[in-house]
């Protein structure tokens, strides 16, 4: 992992989208880290990284762990014939 200022990232941007390739880079401003520049190898892993930064999916993910704890959620079985049953149903489309 690198720690860099801002002013040197901006000022040597190509050579930093190379060297986040081998870890992240922590761009400080002021001394205090400010940012990450991190490498993305596929665009499956942004989908991830931006899905892990959007409030609205993070938020679904809390209602949904708080709907498990409280219900205690449903057994493998019995999700996969839900799926299955909903793939069943004609489209409203």
């Amino acid at each position: 992992m690198k720690i860099a200022p801002v002013a040197e990232v901006k000022a040597r941007f190509s050579a930093y989208l190379k060297r986040c390739a081998d870890g992240p880079v922590i761009i400080t401003r002021n001394g205090r880290p400010t940012a990450v520049l991190i490498a993305v190898p596929d665009e499956e892993d942004l989908e991830r990284i931006i899905l892990a930064h959007t409030p609205k999916f993070r938020q679904l993910l809390q209602s949904a762990r708080e709907r498990i704890e409280e219900t205690g959620g449903m057994e493998h079985d019995e999700f996969w014939a839900s799926v299955e049953e909903e793939g069943k149903q004609p489209s409203n489309d």
